[in-house]
């Protein structure tokens, strides 16, 4: 394993070894052990968009194995403000680290930073394209949540069109017999290029009333404004779901939820109180599979 541009680039092994790794990492996440077996190295964090749990989780993963960090988070403060291009940015940078973390607004500029790259790329987000080591998380997530990941019955509902952390997730869960619900307006509903690399098993919904009970699992994603090219669709569609307690009523008492975060309102904060509610334990499972990850890539020598 080189890159990590999509989650196809990692074999249902590779995922395995990863999530138990991170099991295994746990303490060295938490600060309770020491781990320094990425010391001497450094990872170049390069986000050409804004990120919260991707770049610091990254951070703190590398500096929790010993290792250093540069990198930047507003690229106004580059030579992209220059016209600098990704291409010439990401040789430059390989010259500096031993692997890159990118985020970037344009669908399909990890795959281009990994083809030039002579140093391990990893995808921290693409536009509307990948984001393959939140779906490391994901998994880790579910099942540290509900125990195992074979079998279980799953609704991914909000954007699916503009998020990808979805496409990623509904991508990896094909592997383990899932069944998935996507529930979306129809404006936001899961690309075609997504559902057609899908098995059976999946079916389209544009509202979570009468699924609810079954799921084991609820994927809440926010509605992007940000990736709207015209406002007045995203005012169409902003709001379209909230999930509170009292909907939750109808769920299982097992059903947890999780959410890539930010949230705006698709999830109310009385639901942040109850067993359901995983997303926060989801956004620090980032860093010991984060940790995993980098110890796969840059620890073997």
């Amino acid at each position: 394993m080189d890159h990590v541009v999509t989650i196809q680039d990692l074999a249902n092994d590779d995922i395995v070894s990863v999530l138990d790794r991170a099991r295994e990492l746990l303490p060295v996440a938490h600060g309770d052990k020491r781990n320094d077996v990425l010391a001497g190295k450094i990872l170049a964090t390069c986000f050409f968009e804004p990120s919260t749990r991707t770049r610091l989780s990254f951070e703190t993963a590398m500096h929790r194995l010993g290792g250093n960090v540069i990198g930047f988070a507003d690229p106004s403060a580059t030579s992209h403000l220059k016209g600098e291009t990704l291409a010439d940015a990401v040789r430059m940078v390989a010259g500096y680290a031993d692997a890159i973390v990118l985020r970037h607004p344009q669908e399909g500029s990890a795959q281009l930073a990994a083809e030039i790259s002579e140093v391990p790329v990893i995808n921290g987000g693409d536009g509307a394209g990948q984001h393959p080591t939140q779906t490391l998380l994901d998994l880790f997530t579910i099942r540290e949540e509900v125990g195992k990941l074979e079998g279980l019955t799953v609704g991914l509902l909000g954007d699916l069109r503009y998020g990808r952390t979805v496409h990623s997730l509904a991508a990896a869960l094909a592997r383990y017999d899932t069944t998935m619900h996507f529930i979306a307006p129809k404006s936001l509903a899961m690309p075609r290029r997504v559902t057609t690399e899908l098995p059976d098993g999946w079916s389209a919904h544009a509202a979570l009333d009468g699924i609810l009970p079954e799921l084991d699992l609820l994927y809440v994603t926010r509605i992007q404004k940000e990736r709207f090219p015209d406002p007045e669709d995203y005012a169409r569609v902003a709001g379209a779901y909230t999930i509170s307690a009292e909907i939750l009523r109808d769920a299982k008492p097992t059903l947890r939820i999780l959410h890539p975060l930010p949230r705006v309102d698709e999830i109310a904060t009385d639901v942040d109180g109850t067993d359901h509610a995983a997303y926060f334990r989801q956004a620090f499972n980032g860093v010991p599979v984060r940790m995993a990850l980098l110890e796969m890539l840059l620890g073997s020598d």
